[in-house]
């Protein structure tokens, strides 16, 4: 581990960055006004205290605000990098030196130091994990089943965990209950759609300075994230191609006004690619074969598999970086397909994430879950479960007063015909 000035257990890159860490939390701070009330509630009822959190989530500014809820509402929390690239290394170093929070994340860190970072953070002898892609859920069930003994409960982040939790559930391996925070409203309809939709955008043009306007810019997958993506680009002026698996999708995608084909097609148009499927070999070798000279590949999706670099390796007499966050691989017939961010999610890869103002709602579904979680633990199943209605709802509801937004509420006679049947025409 890092030698630090501090006696907090930590592996982060250095931490004299705390100064500028510290300036980024509080800025994102003045954006989450509901994790600020929810943090208020925290610490004056301390509904976490005794609980140790093991939380494997992007170390950004606004992770740091939940971390510090958490704490405050008496947690003993530790936290590690979800992705190798995402890591604030100033915001890593403020957790440290300024919250005592002990952290083990490094931006750019090797696999090796990656996983080894999940084990520390198990380490911690958790009896809540919070994860966002499920690595740390799955090295717990794998290499560390030895610390599965205290865990409690969990939550998870994103799309590409639930989908891992859920099949784990499935087979009937899944040694805790844990909350699905993605799937709540105030989540997958507000961080994954605007959230990913801008700051996908905003890593892009940051890796690249790339002119949108005018270009043919090609999305894999119409989910929520690929909605908010498609919208942000038209925003910028590219003519959007969206490629997807599912019929329902795709033929939303047509009914909002996007050119919709097949990968195969798309190659060998686009400038500019980006997948946001949740699948691995979304962006393949017959793809490269095809594509134009200078084209730019991204990743927006939570892992690197989603693009087949190792078969781009083999197609390519070599490669330069040209930009930070830029590598061009230059392949045997002389084209150039320029790679960005090493595949991973390029939004955190070269920019900084989700505004703070969309987590505001993900990280209060984050912490209310875990404060369920905690209540509930022994009374729920080794599934998954949906964030309970009326969290989601309060969430909502927050979030709008925080904006000062009023909206009606029903009256008792709306509500009995809403409740009831017998009323026609």
């Amino acid at each position: 581990m890092s030698t630090t000035p501090t006696q907090v257990n930590c592996d982060i890159k250095n931490i004299e960055l705390a100064d500028l860490g510290k300036k980024r939390i509080d800025w994102a701070n003045q954006s989450m006004k509901v994790l600020q009330i929810i943090r208020k509630e925290f610490i004056k009822n301390q509904p976490l205290k005794g609980i140790r959190v093991s939380a494997c989530l992007h170390v950004t500014a606004e992770t740091a605000n939940l971390a510090v809820c958490l704490r405050d509402g008496g947690a003993d929390v530790a936290l590690c990098a979800s992705n190798p690239l995402s890591t604030q290394d100033d915001v890593a170093a403020s957790l440290v030196r300024d919250h005592g929070i002990p952290v083990f994340a490094i931006k750019g860190e090797d696999n090796d130091t990656y996983y080894n970072h999940i084990l520390a953070a198990i380490d911690h002898k958790p009896h809540i994990t919070m994860d966002d892609g499920a690595d740390l859920v799955s090295v717990l069930h794998t290499k560390r089943q030895d610390a599965l003994v205290g865990v409690i409960g969990g939550t998870e982040e994103t799309t590409t965990g639930v989908i891992r939790l859920r099949a784990m559930a499935k087979q009937g391996v899944l040694r805790y209950p844990i909350v699905a925070v993605n799937d709540a409203d105030t989540k997958h309809l507000f961080d994954n759609r605007y959230g990913t939709g801008q700051s996908t955008i905003d890593g892009i043009i940051r890796a690249t300075n790339f002119l949108l306007a005018g270009s043919k810019f090609v999305i894999a997958g119409y989910g929520w994230c690929g909605r908010g993506l498609a919208s942000r680009a038209r925003g910028a002026g590219a003519e959007v191609i969206i490629t997807e698996v599912d019929p329902t999708k795709a033929l939303e995608a047509v009914m909002d006004g996007f050119r919709v084909m097949s990968m195969n097609e798309a190659a060998k148009m686009g400038d500019v690619f980006c997948t946001v499927t949740g699948n691995k070999m979304v962006l393949t070798k017959d793809h490269f074969d095809v594509m134009k000279d200078g084209a730019i590949i991204s990743n927006s999706g939570h892992f690197n598999v989603e693009i087949d670099i190792p078969a781009l390796e083999k197609m390519s007499s070599s490669k330069r970086p040209t930009r930070n966050f830029v590598e061009e691989y230059s392949l045997k017939d002389g084209r150039k397909i320029n790679l960005l961010g090493e595949g991973r999610l390029i939004n955190l890869a070269a920019a900084e994430g989700h505004p703070p103002s969309v987590m505001d709602m993900s990280f209060a579904d984050q912490a209310l879950s875990v404060e369920y979680m905690v209540k509930n633990a022994t009374t729920l199943e080794k599934r998954v479960y949906k964030v309970p209605e009326e969290l989601d709802k309060r969430v909502a509801k927050l979030k709008l007063e925080s904006l000062g937004i009023k909206i009606d509420r029903l009256t008792p006679e709306q509500e009995e015909y809403l409740a009831g049947w017998s009323e026609g025409t």
